[in-house]
């Protein structure tokens, strides 16, 4: 019995500290940023994964900026992974792949600056692409916009040992 008891309040004990004194502020912190529509948000042992839906217009640099910086405290030393969930669109995904290989070439040979010469000259391609992008500290941001449909990319500026880019 007494078993049972320990691990019920062990347990929920843990929950209610990751519900209340972990995610509930964070939550308030993403609901509170202009332009963000908070969708869902899960800790790890490492990780804060949170995705986002964002209003066309918003910089998702300035979002991951407010969001790291709002919430420092409760993040700890946790990693911030933002996740965007907007509506992409078929021409978006397809010029993305087309133009991705110049800029995973910039990227791997930390030419930051030929990525913005380089997306905006493809843009004349399309007709009514937005190209946006901005950098950090920890990752390259891209916004294309066509229309009403938005695509946005995080890359990180140290790139993981195996796989992909994981923010795409």
């Amino acid at each position: 019995m007494s078993v049972v008891v320990s691990a019920t309040v062990l347990f929920g004990g843990w929950f209610v500290y990751q519900s209340y004194a972990m995610e509930s502020p964070l939550t308030n912190i993403v609901q509170e940023t202009p332009g963000v529509e908070l969708v869902t948000t899960r800790f790890t042992a490492n990780d804060a994964e949170i995705d986002i839906k964002m209003t066309p217009g918003t910089s998702l640099r300035e979002v991951y900026d407010h969001i790291q910086s709002e919430g420092s405290s409760i993040l700890g030393k946790k990693e911030l992974k933002l996740k965007v969930v907007n509506d992409s669109s078929a021409d978006l995904d397809a010029w993305w792949s087309s133009a991705l290989f110049d800029v995973a070439q910039a990227m791997e040979t930390k030419h930051y600056s030929d990525i913005p010469a380089t997306l905006k000259s493809r843009a004349g391609t399309v007709s009514d692409l937005q190209v946006s992008t901005e950098m950090n500290d920890k990752y390259v941001f891209i916004t294309l916009t066509n229309g009403d449909k938005s695509k946005y990319v995080m890359l990180p500026r140290t790139p993981e040992k195996l796989g992909v880019w994981p923010n795409e």
